[in-house]
């Protein structure tokens, strides 16, 4: 049975522009322009790009049960989460495998948005109304009703919102440039927060609008490391956004990024790629614990979820690791590229090789072009890097050689990649002073 290939909203504007095209999630997407991955890379990390996300799929989950379902659905404590915030995290199943990873926003107690990848609305969106009735029941001694199956709604939102990410360090000076009354968006605005909506109906779109009145969800997030941010908006709107966000942002240098430059700007500021990093095996020994209610001892959690007991049982135990390479030289991603000890024992596989250009060593220390006072003289080269699944615990500091066919690379564990990442500073640290 042939299953048709989706498109984004930009889907014209990509083809018209050169951009090479893949199936990614099920859509038809821009891996690279004509400025090439190399230089869209570097954009991101002097300047700003920007991406097309409308491919990402987002689900609403509202009444007065959301939290109870989401807290139960997703790895994160959410009962710290407060208006205006969201927080990254993952769904599991009782297996304590990865569904998909996702980011929760809350706007209300009993409002919630569920951004997560491409082609998951349906799934998620299906699993989370699997989940009613376990929660339905924990909270049955707390109801006087029986009818509680109309205490949550769940909307899938594929094919309605649409989403475009600037990120880079001059990416709030664009949006000063589109937003009504941008200084006091930016205002108290943190990482990881939020203000506005993208249904002109909502009360939370008040404030929050471009210079034509086209009400958006800002996000203080993104998928780079750098400093950014996200925006959702209605379909109907992608394409004007995109183009204002290129005209006002040429002065800039702002251009129009792929996939590929989005996967090594992920690799290189160690965020995972879902289905590949992180999937249908146990989401425990990684990079992003942070994203478990970990008790202080770190080995019990704080909250009961879907697939806890499962995580905590030590059998069928792996360790996902990052790495980072001699030089840019790289294997494929994937089962096919083994890793191996020293001693030449195969470990494990390669989740993810990439290449951030905008880094290389010195001395043996790896910095980015964004590092202060670089020494003289100094190049990014670029280095490969990603991460590995292995059997055993492997410290930093560990050298391995990965190998894909007769190709080998040397590689050396590490706790970090690309050093100096902008995405947590101040958004005044990249404006005149104005507040």
């Amino acid at each position: 049975m042939e299953t048709t290939t989706k498109t984004t909203p930009l889907n014209q504007w990509h083809r018209s522009h050169g951009a090479n095209m893949a199936n990614f999630g099920g859509f038809d997407m821009p891996l690279w322009y004509d400025t090439g991955v190399k230089a869209e890379h570097l954009a991101v990390v002097q300047s700003a790009g920007i991406f097309d996300t409308s491919h990402m799929a987002s689900v609403l989950v509202t009444g007065h049960q959301a939290f109870d379902l989401l807290q139960y659905c997703h790895t994160r404590d959410l009962s710290s989460l407060v208006d205006g915030r969201c927080v990254y995290g993952a769904i599991l199943n009782d297996q304590g495998h990865v569904i998909d990873d996702a980011i929760v926003y809350r706007f209300q107690a009993d409002y919630y948005m569920v951004c997560i990848n491409a082609g998951m609305g349906t799934a998620i969106a299906d699993h989370l109304a699997s989940q009613l009735s376990a929660i339905q029941k924990e909270k049955a001694d707390d109801t006087d009703t029986n009818d509680s199956t109309a205490s949550v709604d769940i909307q899938d939102l594929s094919g309605k919102l649409g989403k475009v990410d600037i990120q880079g360090k001059d990416a709030a000076r664009v949006l000063q440039l589109l937003l009504d009354n941008a200084d006091a968006v930016f205002e108290k605005m943190p990482y990881f927060s939020f203000k506005g909506h993208f249904d002109e109906k909502s009360p939370l779109a008040q404030g929050v609008q471009l210079k034509d009145g086209t009400p958006i969800l800002l996000s203080r997030s993104g998928y780079t490391g750098e400093f950014g941010f996200e925006i959702f908006i209605h379909s109907d709107s992608v394409v004007a956004l995109w183009e204002s966000i290129l005209t006002a942002g040429a002065p800039f240098n702002v251009i129009a990024c792929g996939l590929g430059s989005r996967d090594s700007l992920r690799a290189g500021s160690v965020l995972p790629l879902s289905h590949q990093d992180v999937g249908p095996w146990k989401f425990m020994n990684h990079p992003w614990m942070f994203a478990l209610p970990l008790s202080s001892d770190g080995k019990t959690f704080t909250k009961s979820f879907l697939g806890d007991k499962a995580l905590l049982d030590p059998t069928d135990t792996f360790y996902t690791l990052p790495f980072a390479g001699d030089n840019l030289k790289k294997v494929a991603s994937g089962p096919a590229s083994l890793v191996l000890d020293e001693k030449g024992e195969v470990l494990g596989t390669v989740l993810t090789c990439a290449t951030d250009m905008a880094i290389g060593r010195h001395e043996g220390t790896v910095l980015s072009i964004a590092s202060p006072n670089l020494p003289e003289g100094f190049k990014a080269r670029g280095i490969s890097c990603g991460f590995i699944r292995v059997d055993r615990p492997l410290d930093v500091g560990t050298r391995l050689v990965l190998q894909e066919k007769k190709r080998k690379i040397n590689v050396t564990v590490v706790s970090d990649i690309r050093p100096h990442r902008t995405a947590r500073r101040k958004i005044t640290d990249f404006l005149e002073a104005r507040f």
